[in-house]
């Protein structure tokens, strides 16, 4: 991890100061530092007063908002989980019918989740991310200080009850404690730097037996306190006195395991890999196979050291790119600025758009997004670059074209295509 300010482009987006200090919310000492010394190796506990906001976590989601989540904004599954002594509760026992106008069958309903959180169950609001004007812009804000895509759940816990038992996680975390108490244990990994692939359950006894002993990590986290977990590190919480209402950031980070993966798709383009494994060969025989796993290895070999690292990079593009979506746009509002726009408008790149800008064989320019790709006069390149590495910029100032009218055309066409945002 290199905490940086890079300017954009090649599928980077720009990094605003916001960046950063949404990093700063979370820990407790430089961000320098928190790379170096902490990012997939340590845990960090930063209380409160280490850290630089006055009112804690309670701006991106109070336990009011959560009522209203849970109560006015038609919550559907997956976007709330419910556990109640370590066991996920079936969805069917807290969701129904939405009424006149709203004819489906997994709604929340709030009467039902009301029943089980007074009995000692948790709630787990999932992806936030996607549905709390603040956590989305928090979240926007962090992955771009991170390079890495987010998720972001809530958990609300009553008081001394406990939602999940002693488990790891396969991804960073950061827990936020928005309000009340709850009482953290971590202990090291059974299985360091876990994949997705290797989740807990597969060594539930060895986990079960780490966490019998000694905590690496024994705290109680207070209202405005965070917590840095790498992934694979044991933990388990209880609310204490009083209910629990935390925020746990979720890190969705790429893998060397991921070039690997890469690497092997690419490998079928190499006939020796594709080649079938002789006529009547006895797959369970270890001496029977062992001629075959040689070459074949040989073959990886050779094909490894001409493998092509724009072509991984592609492929690991298309997996990271649509994990992380830019930033939310008001469509009615993108279309009125349409209409009106003229030269002295301003306007500003997409919050968090991924992108790669490249020149075509035939003399055009190519703007790759996540979703298509959107070709255009080669004049335009100049202008593209200009805004997509600007904070903002005026329509009429976009560089390399003729005239205004020139200008207007590309910066409609931007608009159009949610590339550009009118100005604040």
């Amino acid at each position: 991890m290199t905490i940086v300010d890079p300017p954009g482009g090649h599928g980077r987006p720009a990094v605003p100061s916001r960046a950063l200090a949404a990093l700063t919310r979370c820990v407790g000492v430089e961000p320098a530092k928190f790379a170096a010394a902490y990012w997939g190796r340590e845990p960090l506990l930063s209380r409160a007063d280490e850290l630089p906001h006055p009112h804690g976590f309670t701006d991106l989601l109070s336990p009011a908002d959560a009522d209203e989540l849970l109560s006015r904004r038609g919550l559907r599954t997956p976007f709330l989980r419910v556990a109640k002594d370590g066991q996920l509760v079936p969805a069917a026992r807290y969701t129904g019918g939405g009424g006149a106008g709203a004819e489906i069958g997994d709604q929340v309903l709030d009467e039902k989740v009301l029943e089980l959180y007074a009995s000692g169950a948790t709630l787990v609001l999932q992806g936030l991310h996607r549905t709390w004007p603040a956590l989305v812009d928090f979240a926007r804000d962090l992955g771009a200080a991170l390079a890495q895509p987010l998720q972001v759940n809530a958990y609300l816990t009553p008081a001394g009850s406990q939602g999940f038992a002693t488990h790891y996680d396969t991804h960073d975390v950061f827990v936020l404690q928005v309000d009340g108490r709850k009482h953290w244990r971590i202990h090291p990994p059974v299985l360091p730097d876990p994949l997705e692939r290797q989740p807990w359950g597969g060594r539930a006894d060895e986990v079960s037996a780490t966490a019998s002993g000694p905590a690496a990590l024994d705290v109680v986290l207070e209202p405005g306190d965070a917590l840095y977990l790498p992934r694979g590190w044991l933990h388990s919480a209880q609310a204490q006195e009083s209910s629990s209402l935390h925020l746990t950031v979720g890190i969705r980070a790429l893998t060397r395991y991921a070039l690997v993966e890469e690497l092997l798709a690419l490998a079928a383009e190499d006939p020796r890999l594709r080649a079938g494994l002789p006529f009547g060969t006895d797959v369970a025989d270890p001496d029977a196979i062992e001629p075959e796993l040689t070459e074949t290895v040989e073959a990886l070999r050779d094909w490894l050291l001409r493998a092509d690292p724009a072509a991984v990079a592609a492929g690991l593009r298309r997996r990271a790119w649509p994990a992380a979506r830019p930033a939310p746009i008001r469509p009615l509002a993108q279309a009125a600025a349409l209409a009106a726009l003229d030269p002295d408008h301003r306007i500003a790149p997409r919050g968090g758009l991924r992108w790669q800008l490249t020149p075509t064989d035939d003399g055009k320019v190519a703007l790759r997004l996540v979703d298509r790709t959107v070709t255009l006069p080669g004049q335009c390149e100049a202008a593209l670059r200009a805004l997509l590495t600007a904070d903002v910029i005026r329509v009429g100032d976009l560089p390399g074209l003729d005239d205004d009218a020139d200008r207007l055309v590309l910066a409609r066409r931007l608009l159009r295509e949610a590339v550009a945002v009118p100005a604040e």
